[in-house]
């Protein structure tokens, strides 16, 4: 990502929304808790041994029903959703993934993150080494609809976001909102860590999916590094600001003295530092990118082995806009001290690398959680009208992760209990904060469920052997992104997470199937997908095959995937194939930390629903929150909502 000063800029300029109209008071209250993945297994599993108690009291004194999730059962889907009470359809995201079919720059597809897009002019002035920014950029949100706090705010009900995915950057509001899930980093990634380290056996300089590692030297107990950051926009070269910092080993004690700037912190092995703020001169003295960032020292004898988190948008001095007003960011860190700005903090990339153990992870993803706790407790204390909404992702995260853990009872099988108990303790804080007002409804809900992820099925590489994906001639396997596809002879291809496409005529670039022969190839797919079997085990691996005009309203309906395949509990795509390769396997063993999952058929991983009021004796769905809400304070919902209001009354 380039030309940070155009979005420093445009952090002001975009969410200039004026705050001149104070919301009003109102008597009636609505709470949200959002705790992302819970499933209605394990809930249940969990409520029965008696781990969960304040879960349970609410699901004996009000109601507690499986909440239906979205085709697919993806988070930017679902919390899309969630947040417009539209179908994907309607809000216009359908995956992680979306795709430029015939890009201007030329090429057959180019893949984007579906939610945010950050593009900046590219016009310079250069003056010596110095390449200046004529204009400011754009920074967009791709999600459509309108925000279920922006319709409160219309009619001046007071509104608190604690943190909500797919909302960077933030829709304008007078409401306080602040960014989750798609947050970039400050160098413009979703999340890229460092790892230092002495030992050759680590690699030296190399990059791994999420993450650099750079090889140090230690001379004499000390060792110099540089901690990259973003592009310098000003340079007339694309080169990365830096940060140098220097570590002291001290091998006798097992522990390092870092110096980053004016600052000096004292690391034993094993510990985490706390937040260092750092800062990325691009002009010196004159222009400035503000980062906070997290030290782990892994080993500091025989060889230096440290650990930097990405770096985060420093919440106190935002390069990129995080929150509506811009302000509230800082209010938080003001009371609550730094906090992880980044999108989905946990750094699976990390665990999954092996720079970090499970011990060391699970460290983190506490630290993590006790400061949305502290952000929860200080907006709880001080909610006294309208909306609070609070969101927790780590229960999606560590049952990612650990979901093997679970299945095999070994050392750290309790871990994703322990999230599921920590959240526990969220709602028990929250019913001693409203107990005995009637005038408060409270809402528990998850986006999706869960289930285990056994084994990676590689889409593209089972359509190149149904005869649908052909590759260049001679290949027998085919890189990411396409590039090593044989557009001419290609019926269909597979990108993200449950997408598949048609190579259409007047659509993809170079498209071959024709309207005339639309309707049969989507049979044929259709047909083969359901029949599709695991060699290993005799057992289907696709649930259910949705046609989008089935599933999907028609605003939006155009950009989604032809098919959306809905695999069996236990398969999913593999992470080559939703990118665009084509392995020689077709399917495998899943052998990754990655080990649970839920990119499934929508009715394999259906979320929760828990209230204190009564729920509607209906199927209920993620889209009836948003007019549910609206509704608890009177308020009808906008035409373009296809959900329905699902509390009846009273408990």
């Amino acid at each position: 990502m380039r030309g940070w000063l155009a979005l420093a800029l445009l952090a002001i300029a975009t969410l200039g929304v004026s705050c001149s109209k104070s919301p009003q008071r109102v008597s009636h209250r609505v709470l949200v808790l959002g705790f992302d993945g819970i499933d209605p297994g394990l809930l249940d599993r969990f409520m029965a041994a008696g781990e969960l108690p304040h879960f349970a009291q609410l699901a004996k004194t009000g109601h507690y029903v499986h909440l239906g999730t979205t085709v697919p059962p993806q988070s930017p889907v679902a919390w899309s959703t969630f947040i417009t009470g539209m179908d994907p359809g309607g809000h216009g995201i359908f995956d992680f993934v979306h795709r430029d079919p015939a890009p201007p720059s030329g090429g057959a597809i180019a893949p984007f993150l579906s939610t945010s897009r950050v593009e900046e002019d590219e016009r310079r002035l250069t003056l010596g080494k110095y390449a200046l920014p004529l204009s400011s950029g754009t920074s967009e949100l791709l999600r459509h609809g309108k925000a279920f706090w922006n319709v409160l705010a219309d009619h001046d009900i007071p509104a608190t976001v604690v943190k909500i995915p797919a909302n960077f950057p933030p829709e304008p509001s007078t409401s306080r909102t602040i960014s989750d899930m798609g947050t970039p980093d400050v160098r413009g990634t979703y999340g890229t860590f460092s790892f230092y380290s002495s030992d050759p056996a680590d690699g030296g300089d190399h990059s791994v999916s999420g993450g650099l590692f750079h090889a140090v030297q230690v001379d004499g107990g000390h060792a110099r590094a540089t901690i990259p950051g973003p592009i310098d926009p000003f340079l007339s070269r694309s080169e990365r600001a830096v940060r140098p910092f220097e570590v002291y080993v001290d091998a006798e004690s097992n522990a390092v003295k870092i110096d980053i700037g004016d600052q000096e912190l004292v690391l034993q092995t094993g510990e985490w530092s706390g937040w260092v703020p750092v800062t990325f001169d691009l002009v010196p003295s004159i222009v400035s990118v503000h980062g906070i960032v997290r030290f782990h020292l892994v080993q500091a004898h025989p060889n230096l082995r440290l650990y930097t988190s990405p770096i985060n948008i420093a919440p106190d001095q935002p390069a990129l806009p995080i929150s509506t007003p811009p302000e509230y960011a800082r209010d938080l860190a003001t009371h609550v001290g730094a906090f992880y700005t980044q999108g989905l903090p946990e750094n699976t990339a990390a665990l999954t690398a092996g720079v970090l153990d499970d011990d060391m992870w699970l460290v983190h993803a506490d630290d993590i959680f006790a400061e949305r706790s502290r952000m929860f407790d200080f907006e709880l204390a001080r909610f006294h009208s309208g909306l609070l909404f609070a969101y927790f992702g780590g229960t999606d995260q560590v049952a990612h992760m650990f979901w093997r853990e679970m299945e095999h009872g070994s050392v750290h099988g309790d871990a994703i209990l322990r999230t599921y108990r920590q959240v526990d303790d969220v709602l028990g804080r929250a019913l001693a904060a409203i107990a005995g007002d009637s005038n408060v409804t409270l809402i528990v809900m998850s986006d999706h469920g869960f289930a285990p992820f056994n084994r990676a099925v590689h889409l593209n590489s089972w359509l190149r052997e149904q005869g649908f994906l052909a590759l260049r001639s001679g290949l027998q396997v085919g890189g990411e992104l396409f590039q090593d596809i044989d557009w001419n002879h290609t019926h269909a291809y597979g990108l993200g997470l449950n997408g598949l496409y048609l190579n259409l005529v007047g659509r993809e670039r170079f498209g071959i199937v024709g309207p005339v022969d639309r309707e049969r190839v989507l049979a044929e797919l259709t047909q083969k997908l359901l029949g599709w079997t695991d060699p290993q085990t005799g057992a289907s691996i696709i649930s259910r095959v949705y046609r989008r005009e089935e599933v999907y309203s028609s605003t939006y309906r155009d950009l989604a995937p032809d098919l959306i395949v809905g695999y069996r509990r236990g398969y999913r795509v593999s992470n080559e194939s939703g990118l665009g390769e084509v392995p020689a396997a077709v399917i495998e063993d899943n052998r990754k930390r990655w080990s649970g999952d839920h990119c499934m058929a929508a009715d394999q991983v259906p979320g929760v629903l828990l209230s204190n009021r009564r729920v509607v004796n209906r199927p209920v769905s993620l889209q009836d929150l948003a007019p549910t809400i609206l509704n608890e304070f009177g308020i009808p919902a906008p035409v373009e909502m296809v959900g329905k209001p699902l509390l009846d009354g009273g408990p």
